[in-house]
């Protein structure tokens, strides 16, 4: 059911938007107007009207700004001549600044937004929210070519590990992640997630409610190339990991309305994640061979020299890939709003926090997500 109201909300915004385009003598304005109507009706159905208020005004114009950040860790050990290592990758983006818009109609809406600041990337979003339920997908793509590298050996002076934490790649990490969450509210009679999160409809008095809710993830990050063949022989051959994971949560949401106008929710869920794929591309590397090359222990020579004939000869091939379970691992989503409506304006911060867990063998590691909006509009 809940599926069901999400996906007609999704439909009445995109013929709406379709609309604008067509002459209003055909028919689709009539239907419009019929499908639209019936989505008002399922927005204030069951809705105590003394904690939420429904607007007038449907349709909603936003200007959005966005700061962001990804954390992709990856961790592994092993050996080298004999010599024990422990290495610790983290890709960390430079906090990204995007600027857009979006366009919502009765808690279902679309957004864009364009890349202003930091590393570069591309951001969409999706969403539909009704009484009881809310709906959401996020894309988020970025390339990172100064990752945080932290090793730990014998064989490495202070000064490499000091050359190691200036690197520059330069065929960058690719880093592609989709998130889509449902959740479920089962005080919607009372509680709104819609008015802290979509602004669609105003919380007029304090409430919470238990939640319900699922996640799907996919993240893809890829390093195969010749260049990072120092890199992929650190992480035991591994290229490129695809991850694939499926969680459910229990947790808890509260809308607190100190006064009028003002609303602050916060929200905590711990989710189980018990579909957790990885498919791991494997690579060879003639690193072994190049360190029997006496160019490879050369200290007489420069950084720059060493970095051109390690880029002249360094070389990765392709051994195949194979697909594991990563097992049962405990991830968190957690998230913060603050609103201030007042007439038909209103303005929204709001935060969100993800940590998603996989391991492989000897290698692990972790991905936070996070991200700030902020918003002005207007209700039309």
């Amino acid at each position: 059911m809940m599926m069901k109201q999400a996906l007609y909300a999704l439909v009445i915004l995109t013929l709406t938007m379709l609309c604008c385009q067509v002459s209003a003598q055909t028919g689709v304005h009539k239907l419009l107007k019929k499908m639209s109507t019936k989505k008002d009706s399922m927005v204030v159905r069951g809705v105590d009207r003394r904690y939420i208020d429904i607007p007038d005004q449907p349709w909603l114009i936003m200007l959005r700004g966005n700061i962001s950040q990804t954390i992709v860790s990856m961790k592994t050990n092993g050996s080298v001549l004999d010599e024990e290592y422990d290495n610790d990758t983290r890709l960390v983006t430079r906090p990204s600044k995007k600027i857009g818009f979006k366009v919502g109609y009765r808690g279902c809406g679309i957004g864009y937004m364009v890349n202003v600041g930091g590393d570069k990337g591309t951001r969409l979003t999706l969403g539909a929210t009704g009484k009881s339920y809310s709906l959401n997908v996020r894309y988020h793509s970025f390339e990172n070519s100064h990752p945080d590298i932290d090793m730990v050996s014998d064989l490495l002076t202070e000064e490499d590990l000091v050359e190691m934490k200036n690197v520059k790649l330069i065929d960058p990490i690719k880093v592609k992640t989709l998130l889509a969450d449902a959740y479920y509210m089962f005080n919607g009679k009372k509680f709104s997630y819609a008015a802290a999160y979509k602004q669609s409809v105003i919380q007029k008095r304090s409430a919470g409610s238990l939640i319900v809710g699922g996640m799907f993830n996919y993240t893809d990050i890829n390093y195969a190339a010749d260049s990072n063949g120092d890199l992929i022989f650190l992480m035991h051959g591994l290229g490129r990991v695809k991850l694939w994971q499926g969680s459910v949560g229990v947790g808890y949401a509260y809308n607190w309305v100190p006064c009028r106008g003002l609303l602050i929710n916060v929200m905590a869920m711990p989710m189980l994640t018990f579909v957790n794929k990885l498919k791991a591309y494997a690579y060879d590397t003639n690193i072994e061979d190049m360190m029997e090359d006496p160019m490879f222990w050369n200290d007489q020579i420069s950084y720059e020299e060493w970095d051109k004939w390690y880029y002249q000869n360094v070389r990765i091939s392709p051994l195949g890939s194979e697909t594991f379970n990563s097992g049962v691992s405990i991830s968190f989503d957690g998230r913060v709003s603050v609103t201030y409506n007042f007439g038909r304006y209103f303005l929204n911060v709001f935060g969100q926090f993800n940590n998603i867990r996989y391991h492989h063998n000897s290698s692990h590691g972790y991905l936070n997500d996070w991200f700030v909006n902020s918003s002005i509009g207007i209700r039309l």
